[in-house]
């Protein structure tokens, strides 16, 4: 047997297998699958990438202008303290604010609990051209709900079908979805939590109800791994991004947004008007 090959992207390397069993024990939530091997050299790469998102995410916009219908859309999902928040602030900080739509999903409203449980999710899509960011998404109806017992778990199985015909939907309408987990440790979320305690400025970021999930901890990663294995396609695959080390993380999701733009490889419109007589007319005019 030769030797292994590696992966030859970051979405290789941290895609989840399709359609597969999921075992999140045998993912070291500390681990470095692939890229920098420490912190200084992550921090930098993370830097270097931030011009390149930058013009891909205007070409995507400006694309958007003329009736390019192509958008992405980045789903975070993780439990407390995996990083969702930080990963808004330091990845998505990179590109131009006018060109991006952020939603973070709360426990749903009295309207919200009135319609589906894709309803909401759907009025917050990106519109063309836009990059969405979901701080949670339609995947709390699978996850919380189950381990929470929000529904019935006949209900629960059903939603994974609404999920898959709804991610499917959005790539036939030209949204890009990117999934990522952000695996956090056991260990390393008791840390961060008491980090937040120990801080008076991160109070407004504990919520009592984390110490009870924490207790739960082994029914959420069997939600977790479920939801991994039973909503994961060749369109829209998940990608499990070791959360333990944040410098990591945030070169890991830049890294998959790069390679995701430059997929889609958008460009900028040519000009529907006569650019020689324009300029003409202004160096002409007083």
């Amino acid at each position: 047997m030769g030797p292994a090959v590696p992966p030859t992207s970051v979405s290789d390397a941290l895609r989840v297998p399709v359609s597969s069993p999921v075992a999140l024990a045998s993912y070291a939530s500390d681990a470095l699958p692939v890229g920098p091997r420490e912190k200084s050299a992550g921090v930098a790469a993370t830097a270097a990438l931030a011009p390149r998102l930058g013009r891909l995410q205007e070409r995507l916009y400006a694309a958007g202008t003329v009736g390019d219908p192509r958008r992405l859309l980045l789903v975070l999902q993780g439990m407390d303290t995996s990083g969702k928040g930080g990963t808004v602030k330091h990845v998505i900080g990179q590109f131009n604010p006018s060109g991006c739509r952020i939603r973070a999903f709360k426990a749903p409203t009295e309207e919200e609990r009135a319609h589906s449980f894709l309803w909401r999710i759907a009025k917050a899509l990106p519109e063309a051209g836009e990059i969405g960011i979901f701080d949670r998404s339609h995947y709390e109806d699978v996850l919380i709900g189950r381990v929470r017992g929000l529904a019935p778990p006949e209900e629960i199985e059903r939603r994974y079908d609404h999920i898959n015909n709804f991610e499917q939907s959005l790539a036939g309408s030209g949204v890009t979805v990117v999934k990522v987990f952000l695996h956090v440790g056991h260990d390393r979320q008791k840390r961060r939590l008491l980090e937040r305690l120990d801080n008076p400025d991160k109070h407004w970021k504990f919520d009592p109800a984390d110490i009870e999930d924490r207790a739960l901890w082994p029914a959420y990663q069997e939600a977790y791994e479920r939801a991994l294995q039973r909503c994961s396609s060749p369109a829209s695959p998940w990608y499990l991004v070791p959360a333990d080390r944040k410098w990591y993380r945030n070169w890991a999701v830049s890294s998959l947004l790069l390679e995701h733009l430059e997929a889609l490889d958008p460009q900028y419109p040519k000009a529907d008007f006569d650019v020689a007589e324009c300029r003409r007319r202004l160096l002409e005019s007083p």
